[in-house]
């Protein structure tokens, strides 16, 4: 009896050795073909949200010149426009990655309403006055944000003190 659980052990042993250390095969999968419309069921949501942002950028845009240059009205203001640039920079960068050129060009299409093209004039003329700059912003939104203004010349000071 003494011999049978000795070789069971032995086999138990053996068998986690060679899960520890065997190397495993990595096996990469291609990645699908996407030929799809462009995005996940859970669009709709996407697409609300999107509406949402769009709206409370809108109203940053709105706030008194006088409290975009300090304190929490200029916090406010900026974290308004940064989370509107980052996630239009990070639509752009992962729907194309995601389901391909049809995504790619579906999400090129949800960021060119007019509402868009709008932020995007007032985010030039906030520049252009000197209410933001580029390093305002973090990463992923300081990428769109440099596209968006980089025709624009800063024509005044308005928050230099």
């Amino acid at each position: 009896m003494n011999r049978a659980w000795f070789v069971v052990w032995a086999l138990v042993v053996y068998q986690i050795a060679a899960w520890a250390f065997v190397p495993q095969e990595t096996i990469q999968q291609p990645a699908a073909a996407v030929d799809g419309p462009g995005f996940g069921s859970n669009e709709a949501i996407f697409v609300q949200g999107r509406a949402t942002l769009r709206r409370e950028t809108s109203l940053a845009f709105e706030r008194p010149y006088g409290s975009r240059c300090a304190g929490e009205g200029r916090k406010q203001f900026v974290s308004n426009i940064d989370e509107y640039y980052y996630h239009r920079q990070n639509d752009t960068e992962r729907y194309g990655e995601t389901f391909g050129k049809p995504g790619a060009d579906y999400i090129t299409k949800q960021w060119s309403t007019g509402e868009d093209k709008r932020i995007e004039r007032l985010t030039q003329e906030a520049y252009a006055l000197g209410f933001i700059q580029p390093s305002d912003f973090d990463g992923v939104a300081r990428k769109m944000v440099e596209v968006v203004i980089k025709n624009e010349r800063v024509m005044a000071r308005s928050c230099a003190s």
